[in-house]
Protein backbone atom coordinates (compact mmCIF):
# COMPACT_ATOMS: atom_id res chain seq x y z
CA UNK A 1 0.00 0.00 0.00
CA UNK A 2 1.20 3.47 -1.02
CA UNK A 3 1.70 6.58 1.35
CA UNK A 4 -0.86 9.62 0.85
CA UNK A 5 1.93 12.07 -1.06
CA UNK A 6 2.94 14.87 1.01
CA UNK A 7 1.45 18.18 -0.60
CA UNK A 8 0.21 21.33 1.11
CA UNK A 9 -2.70 21.81 -1.43
CA UNK A 10 -6.24 21.73 -0.27
CA UNK A 11 -7.18 18.08 -1.31
CA UNK A 12 -4.17 16.60 1.12
CA UNK A 13 -5.44 18.87 4.45
CA UNK A 14 -5.79 16.89 7.46
CA UNK A 15 -9.28 15.41 6.96
CA UNK A 16 -9.82 13.90 10.91
CA UNK A 17 -9.14 10.31 11.73
CA UNK A 18 -11.43 7.06 11.97
CA UNK A 19 -14.00 8.08 14.54
CA UNK A 20 -13.56 12.02 14.00
CA UNK A 21 -13.77 12.79 10.42
CA UNK A 22 -14.43 15.98 8.23
CA UNK A 23 -14.69 17.89 5.43
CA UNK A 24 -11.98 20.11 4.80
CA UNK A 25 -13.08 22.56 2.12
CA UNK A 26 -16.56 22.23 3.05
CA UNK A 27 -17.13 21.65 6.87
CA UNK A 28 -21.13 21.30 6.44
CA UNK A 29 -23.13 20.14 9.18
CA UNK A 30 -26.80 19.15 9.17
CA UNK A 31 -28.26 20.76 11.93
CA UNK A 32 -31.90 18.90 13.05
CA UNK A 33 -33.65 22.20 12.38
CA UNK A 34 -33.04 22.10 8.64
CA UNK A 35 -33.82 18.61 8.48
CA UNK A 36 -37.20 19.59 10.03
CA UNK A 37 -37.63 22.57 7.79
CA UNK A 38 -36.83 20.55 4.65
CA UNK A 39 -39.02 17.64 5.80
CA UNK A 40 -42.43 20.05 6.79
CA UNK A 41 -41.79 21.74 3.14
CA UNK A 42 -42.98 18.75 1.16
CA UNK A 43 -41.88 17.27 -2.03
CA UNK A 44 -42.57 20.63 -3.84
CA UNK A 45 -44.38 20.93 -6.83
CA UNK A 46 -43.89 17.74 -8.57
CA UNK A 47 -46.74 15.73 -9.33
CA UNK A 48 -46.37 12.59 -6.76
CA UNK A 49 -48.94 11.01 -8.58
CA UNK A 50 -47.01 9.83 -11.47
CA UNK A 51 -45.16 6.62 -11.65
CA UNK A 52 -41.81 6.50 -12.04
CA UNK A 53 -40.55 5.47 -15.77
CA UNK A 54 -37.53 4.05 -15.30
CA UNK A 55 -36.40 2.01 -18.53
CA UNK A 56 -35.84 -1.34 -17.37
CA UNK A 57 -33.99 -4.22 -20.22
CA UNK A 58 -33.98 -8.00 -19.19
CA UNK A 59 -29.99 -9.10 -18.40
CA UNK A 60 -29.07 -12.66 -16.74
CA UNK A 61 -25.43 -11.39 -16.32
CA UNK A 62 -24.30 -14.80 -18.12
CA UNK A 63 -21.44 -12.94 -19.62
CA UNK A 64 -19.96 -11.73 -16.06
CA UNK A 65 -18.53 -15.34 -15.83
CA UNK A 66 -17.34 -15.82 -19.36
CA UNK A 67 -13.70 -15.70 -20.72
CA UNK A 68 -12.81 -13.29 -24.04
CA UNK A 69 -15.59 -10.41 -23.12
CA UNK A 70 -15.06 -6.82 -24.45
CA UNK A 71 -14.62 -4.26 -21.49
CA UNK A 72 -18.09 -3.09 -20.75
CA UNK A 73 -19.88 -1.81 -17.63
CA UNK A 74 -23.67 -2.95 -16.69
CA UNK A 75 -25.88 -0.61 -14.51
CA UNK A 76 -27.19 -2.26 -11.72
CA UNK A 77 -28.93 0.08 -10.57
CA UNK A 78 -28.62 3.43 -8.43
CA UNK A 79 -25.25 3.56 -8.03
CA UNK A 80 -24.10 -0.15 -8.69
CA UNK A 81 -22.15 -0.89 -11.71
CA UNK A 82 -20.76 -4.44 -13.11
CA UNK A 83 -17.58 -3.32 -14.94
CA UNK A 84 -16.16 -6.53 -16.91
CA UNK A 85 -12.09 -5.45 -17.94
CA UNK A 86 -9.40 -7.97 -19.55
CA UNK A 87 -11.39 -11.03 -17.75
CA UNK A 88 -11.88 -9.03 -14.74
CA UNK A 89 -15.14 -8.21 -12.99
CA UNK A 90 -15.39 -5.74 -10.20
CA UNK A 91 -18.60 -3.63 -8.09
CA UNK A 92 -19.16 -0.36 -7.57
CA UNK A 93 -21.22 0.13 -3.98
CA UNK A 94 -23.07 -3.18 -4.30
CA UNK A 95 -26.89 -3.13 -3.77
CA UNK A 96 -29.41 -5.54 -4.33
CA UNK A 97 -31.30 -4.95 -1.45
CA UNK A 98 -34.97 -4.31 -1.45
CA UNK A 99 -34.52 -0.87 0.77
CA UNK A 100 -32.07 1.95 1.63
CA UNK A 101 -32.91 1.12 5.49
CA UNK A 102 -36.59 2.39 5.10
CA UNK A 103 -36.76 3.62 0.66
CA UNK A 104 -37.97 0.51 -0.71
CA UNK A 105 -36.28 -0.46 -4.49
CA UNK A 106 -38.56 1.34 -6.71
CA UNK A 107 -37.05 -1.04 -9.97
CA UNK A 108 -35.16 -4.37 -9.76
CA UNK A 109 -31.47 -4.93 -10.02
CA UNK A 110 -30.18 -5.22 -13.41
CA UNK A 111 -29.20 -8.77 -13.15
CA UNK A 112 -29.11 -11.56 -10.75
CA UNK A 113 -26.60 -11.25 -7.83
CA UNK A 114 -25.75 -15.06 -8.56
CA UNK A 115 -24.24 -13.80 -11.81
CA UNK A 116 -21.42 -12.50 -10.27
CA UNK A 117 -18.41 -14.56 -10.19
CA UNK A 118 -16.46 -15.70 -7.03
CA UNK A 119 -13.54 -13.72 -8.36
CA UNK A 120 -14.90 -10.30 -8.22
CA UNK A 121 -14.05 -7.51 -5.99
CA UNK A 122 -15.41 -4.22 -4.76
CA UNK A 123 -15.14 -0.92 -4.04
CA UNK A 124 -16.82 1.07 -1.26
CA UNK A 125 -17.41 4.82 -1.25
CA UNK A 126 -19.33 5.35 1.91
CA UNK A 127 -22.04 3.69 5.05
CA UNK A 128 -25.01 5.04 3.92
CA UNK A 129 -27.97 2.37 3.36
CA UNK A 130 -28.09 3.35 0.00
CA UNK A 131 -24.68 2.32 -0.67
CA UNK A 132 -23.68 -0.29 1.98
CA UNK A 133 -26.28 -3.23 1.84
CA UNK A 134 -25.70 -5.58 4.75
CA UNK A 135 -28.02 -8.36 3.04
CA UNK A 136 -26.09 -7.61 -0.71
CA UNK A 137 -23.12 -7.87 1.36
CA UNK A 138 -23.80 -10.69 2.97
CA UNK A 139 -24.81 -12.83 0.05
CA UNK A 140 -22.01 -12.12 -2.34
CA UNK A 141 -19.39 -14.39 -2.71
CA UNK A 142 -17.73 -14.59 0.29
CA UNK A 143 -14.31 -14.26 -1.17
CA UNK A 144 -14.78 -10.83 -2.83
CA UNK A 145 -12.47 -8.61 -2.00
CA UNK A 146 -13.46 -5.16 -0.90
CA UNK A 147 -11.72 -1.92 -0.90
CA UNK A 148 -13.12 0.12 1.74
CA UNK A 149 -12.48 4.24 2.93
CA UNK A 150 -11.15 4.40 6.70
CA UNK A 151 -13.00 3.05 9.40
CA UNK A 152 -15.35 -0.02 7.50
CA UNK A 153 -12.96 -2.70 7.37
CA UNK A 154 -14.27 -3.77 10.96
CA UNK A 155 -17.37 -3.87 10.02
CA UNK A 156 -16.60 -6.15 6.88
CA UNK A 157 -14.42 -8.63 9.22
CA UNK A 158 -17.27 -9.46 11.38
CA UNK A 159 -19.15 -10.23 8.70
CA UNK A 160 -16.34 -12.41 7.66
CA UNK A 161 -15.10 -10.37 4.04
CA UNK A 162 -12.34 -9.33 3.66
CA UNK A 163 -11.35 -5.57 3.02
CA UNK A 164 -8.61 -3.38 2.27
CA UNK A 165 -9.25 0.00 3.83
CA UNK A 166 -7.66 2.92 2.38
CA UNK A 167 -7.17 6.82 3.47
CA UNK A 168 -7.70 9.43 0.43
CA UNK A 169 -4.74 9.50 -2.30
CA UNK A 170 -3.67 5.55 -1.10
CA UNK A 171 -3.38 3.06 -3.46
CA UNK A 172 -3.52 -1.12 -3.36
CA UNK A 173 -2.66 -3.42 -5.69
CA UNK A 174 -4.97 -6.63 -7.19
CA UNK A 175 -3.71 -8.36 -9.51
CA UNK A 176 -2.99 -5.85 -12.65
CA UNK A 177 -5.75 -2.98 -11.12
CA UNK A 178 -4.15 0.13 -9.38
CA UNK A 179 -7.13 0.76 -6.99
CA UNK A 180 -7.17 4.50 -5.69
CA UNK A 181 -8.88 5.93 -2.62
CA UNK A 182 -9.53 9.39 -3.64
CA UNK A 183 -11.50 12.87 -1.96
CA UNK A 184 -15.30 13.29 -2.40
CA UNK A 185 -16.91 16.10 -0.48
CA UNK A 186 -19.82 14.48 1.68
CA UNK A 187 -20.24 12.63 4.95
CA UNK A 188 -21.01 9.09 6.44
CA UNK A 189 -23.55 8.01 9.15
CA UNK A 190 -25.06 4.87 10.13
CA UNK A 191 -26.73 3.14 13.09
CA UNK A 192 -24.21 1.85 15.28
CA UNK A 193 -21.20 4.28 13.60
CA UNK A 194 -21.63 7.69 14.68
CA UNK A 195 -21.81 10.88 12.70
CA UNK A 196 -18.70 11.03 10.38
CA UNK A 197 -17.01 8.04 12.51
CA UNK A 198 -15.60 6.81 9.28
CA UNK A 199 -14.07 7.76 6.33
CA UNK A 200 -16.31 8.42 2.34
CA UNK A 201 -14.36 8.74 -0.68
CA UNK A 202 -13.84 8.21 -5.02
CA UNK A 203 -12.30 5.36 -5.98
CA UNK A 204 -9.95 5.26 -9.43
CA UNK A 205 -9.72 2.10 -10.67
CA UNK A 206 -6.33 1.56 -13.02
CA UNK A 207 -6.15 -1.75 -15.44
CA UNK A 208 -3.16 -0.73 -17.20
CA UNK A 209 -5.16 -0.59 -20.13
CA UNK A 210 -8.26 1.28 -18.74
CA UNK A 211 -9.12 4.10 -15.98
CA UNK A 212 -12.62 3.94 -14.34
CA UNK A 213 -13.31 6.66 -11.57
CA UNK A 214 -16.32 5.86 -9.34
CA UNK A 215 -17.50 9.17 -7.70
CA UNK A 216 -19.51 7.87 -4.73
CA UNK A 217 -21.38 10.74 -3.39
CA UNK A 218 -20.38 14.00 -3.97
CA UNK A 219 -21.21 17.72 -3.96
CA UNK A 220 -19.88 19.44 -6.81
CA UNK A 221 -16.13 20.40 -5.68
CA UNK A 222 -12.90 21.90 -7.27
CA UNK A 223 -11.48 18.22 -6.16
CA UNK A 224 -12.90 16.66 -10.08
CA UNK A 225 -10.59 18.99 -11.59
CA UNK A 226 -7.61 17.96 -9.59
CA UNK A 227 -8.39 14.36 -9.95
CA UNK A 228 -8.60 14.27 -13.97
CA UNK A 229 -5.34 16.44 -13.92
CA UNK A 230 -3.82 13.97 -11.86
CA UNK A 231 -5.20 10.86 -13.32
CA UNK A 232 -6.10 11.57 -16.73
CA UNK A 233 -6.94 9.94 -19.12
CA UNK A 234 -9.52 8.08 -17.35
CA UNK A 235 -12.03 6.29 -19.81
CA UNK A 236 -14.99 6.36 -18.13
CA UNK A 237 -16.55 8.17 -15.22
CA UNK A 238 -19.46 7.03 -13.30
CA UNK A 239 -21.29 9.99 -11.46
CA UNK A 240 -24.26 11.05 -9.41
CA UNK A 241 -26.99 13.06 -10.90
CA UNK A 242 -30.08 12.42 -8.61
CA UNK A 243 -31.02 12.49 -5.15
CA UNK A 244 -31.02 16.52 -5.46
CA UNK A 245 -33.61 18.80 -4.06
CA UNK A 246 -33.82 20.74 -2.21
CA UNK A 247 -30.74 22.26 -3.29
CA UNK A 248 -30.41 24.69 -0.14
CA UNK A 249 -30.35 21.25 1.46
CA UNK A 250 -28.75 18.94 -0.96
CA UNK A 251 -26.17 21.07 -2.54
CA UNK A 252 -23.36 20.30 -0.38
CA UNK A 253 -23.73 16.68 -0.49
CA UNK A 254 -25.41 15.87 -3.68
CA UNK A 255 -24.96 17.32 -6.96
CA UNK A 256 -27.50 17.79 -9.54
CA UNK A 257 -27.42 16.65 -13.13
CA UNK A 258 -25.80 20.48 -14.36
CA UNK A 259 -22.92 19.78 -11.50
CA UNK A 260 -22.84 16.21 -12.50
CA UNK A 261 -21.87 17.03 -16.53
CA UNK A 262 -19.63 19.72 -15.18
CA UNK A 263 -17.36 17.40 -12.80
CA UNK A 264 -17.56 15.16 -16.13
CA UNK A 265 -16.06 18.06 -17.81
CA UNK A 266 -13.99 18.97 -15.27
CA UNK A 267 -12.28 15.38 -15.02
CA UNK A 268 -11.76 15.55 -18.86
CA UNK A 269 -13.18 11.77 -19.23
CA UNK A 270 -13.98 10.03 -22.52
CA UNK A 271 -16.93 9.39 -21.87
CA UNK A 272 -19.35 9.26 -18.35
CA UNK A 273 -22.35 7.00 -16.99
CA UNK A 274 -25.09 8.91 -15.12
CA UNK A 275 -26.10 6.89 -12.01
CA UNK A 276 -28.21 7.86 -8.70
CA UNK A 277 -31.01 7.84 -10.31
CA UNK A 278 -34.08 5.76 -10.73
CA UNK A 279 -33.90 3.12 -7.96
CA UNK A 280 -34.72 4.90 -4.28
CA UNK A 281 -37.09 8.04 -3.36
CA UNK A 282 -34.82 10.18 -1.18
CA UNK A 283 -35.24 13.76 -1.95
CA UNK A 284 -38.03 15.93 -3.30
CA UNK A 285 -37.44 15.25 -7.32
CA UNK A 286 -39.47 12.39 -8.63
CA UNK A 287 -36.68 9.62 -9.10
CA UNK A 288 -36.87 9.39 -12.74
CA UNK A 289 -36.41 13.61 -12.91
CA UNK A 290 -32.38 13.46 -12.89
CA UNK A 291 -32.37 11.80 -16.37
CA UNK A 292 -34.63 15.02 -18.38
CA UNK A 293 -32.77 17.42 -17.15
CA UNK A 294 -29.34 16.37 -17.81
CA UNK A 295 -30.78 16.12 -21.37
CA UNK A 296 -31.64 19.51 -20.97
CA UNK A 297 -28.05 20.41 -20.00
CA UNK A 298 -26.48 18.80 -22.87
CA UNK A 299 -28.80 20.69 -25.56
CA UNK A 300 -28.10 23.90 -23.75
CA UNK A 301 -24.60 23.46 -23.33
CA UNK A 302 -24.13 21.93 -26.79
CA UNK A 303 -22.79 18.89 -24.88
CA UNK A 304 -21.76 15.46 -26.82
CA UNK A 305 -24.45 12.54 -26.22
CA UNK A 306 -22.58 10.00 -27.40
CA UNK A 307 -20.21 10.61 -24.72
CA UNK A 308 -22.75 10.97 -21.88
CA UNK A 309 -24.66 7.55 -21.42
CA UNK A 310 -27.67 7.34 -19.23
CA UNK A 311 -28.50 3.50 -19.28
CA UNK A 312 -31.65 1.45 -18.80
CA UNK A 313 -31.20 -0.76 -15.65
CA UNK A 314 -29.74 -3.95 -16.68
CA UNK A 315 -28.27 -2.61 -20.41
CA UNK A 316 -24.80 -3.30 -20.93
CA UNK A 317 -22.67 -1.04 -22.96
CA UNK A 318 -19.18 -1.58 -24.23
CA UNK A 319 -16.29 0.42 -24.19
CA UNK A 320 -15.07 1.48 -27.73
CA UNK A 321 -11.87 0.30 -28.46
Amino acid sequence: MDAPAPSTDLLYAPHGEPGHFFCPWAPFKSRFTDLLRWKLAGKGSYDRKTPPRVPVVANDGAYLKEEGQPPSVTWVGHSTFAVQDGGDVFLTDPHWGARALLPPRLSPPGIPLEAVPAAAFAVLSHNHYDHLDTWTVERLPAEMRWFVPLGLSRWFRARGREAVELDWWQSARLGRWTVTCLPAQHWSSRIGMARNSTLWCSWLLDSDERRYYFTGDSGYFHGFAEIGRRFAPIDLALIPIGAYEPRWFMRAQHMDPEEGYQAFLDLGARRMAAMHWGCFDLTDEPVDRAPEVLAEVLTRRGGDRSSVWTLAVGERRILPA
